[in-house]
């Protein structure tokens, strides 16, 4: 039959799709091999892969033109269809299949990530990704995310007066779930592709001397002005506080530790023995002289019942770790007028007392578990050793 539209033939063919689907026919009448029409639609038919099961089947696939526009002729429908064709043996087809929905797909993305990273990372992305989904709203599917909406998402964190810094980190996060998708196989690009991150100024953090770090554990043994105690396990707190600032063990590190991780033959900590550690790779710290005397004290205060360094105090007849040192830590550096004082400034004083000393950035990088040599702690520290090196020289009479 003729076609009312110009300059294409068609015909009907098979019973099935006989009122819906006809074969398009070139100006010879013969079937133009693959190309469909339907109504005012040009359909290519083409045998396509699943990316995630490898299986095949036969698709029809609307042609449109490379605005996205339904194409209007026969001519066009062809170079439309070649084009898939030449996608199709580049492997750089577009999914073919329906995508889920955003809002759908984190649920599954999150169980996965709940599984496979630390529950601290999960738990953050957790929060994060709740906020795209606010922001992309319950029916956006996976492929609909455009540039657009990322773009969208930023100047609305910014306007709330966001730090870059945070908002660089929630791009990353959707970043995650967007590539989990494209090794699904329901999205080919992600839209933050070619997006550069916001910069960001680090203000250079000044150094916590171990006075201070003395000042704040001295603090935590001091009576308030109606004689109750700053915090009741001050000693468990200052025990911690020290051997933050002795060994550059991360805060929940430390709160790993077991007396079997303490080697006094051979004068090593080990830490992270269980792999809970940030690169879930153990390391070994050797002993320094303040280490050493602080973990023969500390062991003279051992829990008889507890293999822990800090087994908590709520632990009943389990053997339990303390799990955070937080709202000590709130009471104390009140108390002690340090309210700028954290736990990671005990991990920095370490590193600085080590660059201080001359030590070489490998040794320092094995001991803090930092995978890249010693490359990082040159970029941030570096200035230390140089300072360092010119008050050393201004010591110098000649």
């Amino acid at each position: 039959m003729k076609s009312t539209s110009t300059n294409r033939t068609v015909s009907n063919v098979g019973q099935t799709h006989a009122a819906s689907f006809a074969k398009v026919l070139d100006g010879r009448k013969q079937p133009i091999r693959g190309l469909w029409i339907r109504g005012e639609r040009y359909y290519a038919q083409l045998t396509v892969e699943n990316p995630v099961n490898g299986s095949k089947s036969v698709k029809r696939i609307p042609l449109t033109d490379k605005d996205g526009n339904p194409v209007t002729s026969t001519a066009q429908a062809v170079a439309a269809m070649e084009s898939l064709r030449v996608k199709r043996a580049d492997n750089d087809l577009p999914n073919l299949r329906r995508t889920p929905k955003f809002s759908d797909f984190v649920v599954t993305y999150l169980d996965l990530a709940k599984r496979s990273k630390k529950s601290g990372t999960a738990a953050k992305e957790e929060t994060i990704l709740a906020r795209w989904a606010e922001h992309l709203g319950p029916s956006l599917r996976l492929d609909q995310i455009k540039p657009a909406h990322v773009s969208a998402f930023i100047s609305k964190r910014l306007k709330a007066d966001t730090n870059p810094r945070t908002v660089n980190l929630d791009v990353i996060a959707l970043r995650c779930a967007m590539k989990q998708a494209r090794t699904d196989g329901w999205i080919q690009r992600l839209p933050m592709d070619g997006m550069k991150p916001l910069k960001t100024t680090t203000p250079r953090k000044s150094l916590v001397a171990v006075a201070d770090i003395e000042q704040l554990c001295r603090a935590a043994f001091a009576k308030r002005e109606d004689g109750s105690p700053v915090t009741k396990n001050a000693q468990q707190f200052a025990d911690y506080v020290r051997l933050l600032a002795y060994c550059g063990a991360r805060r929940n590190e430390a709160l790993s530790l077991r007396w079997q991780d303490v080697d006094f033959d051979k004068e090593h900590l080990h830490i992270g023995s269980d792999g809970d550690t940030k690169n879930s790779e153990a390391r070994t710290v050797d002993f320094n002289p303040k280490l050493k005397a602080h973990l023969l004290d500390m062991q003279k205060r051992k829990a008889p019942d507890s293999d822990w360094l800090f087994p908590s105090p709520l632990r009943g007849d389990k053997d339990a770790s303390t799990k955070t040192f937080k709202e000590s830590l709130n009471l104390v550096r009140a108390h002690a007028k340090m309210p700028a004082f954290n736990f990671h400034d005990c991990r920095h004083t370490f590193i600085s007392m080590c660059v201080m000393a001359g030590i070489d950035y490998m040794t320092i990088a094995a001991w803090v578990g930092h995978k890249d040599g010693g490359i990082l702690i040159g970029k941030v520290y570096g200035h230390l050793a140089n300072e360092h090196r010119q008050n050393m020289a201004a010591k110098l009479n000649l």
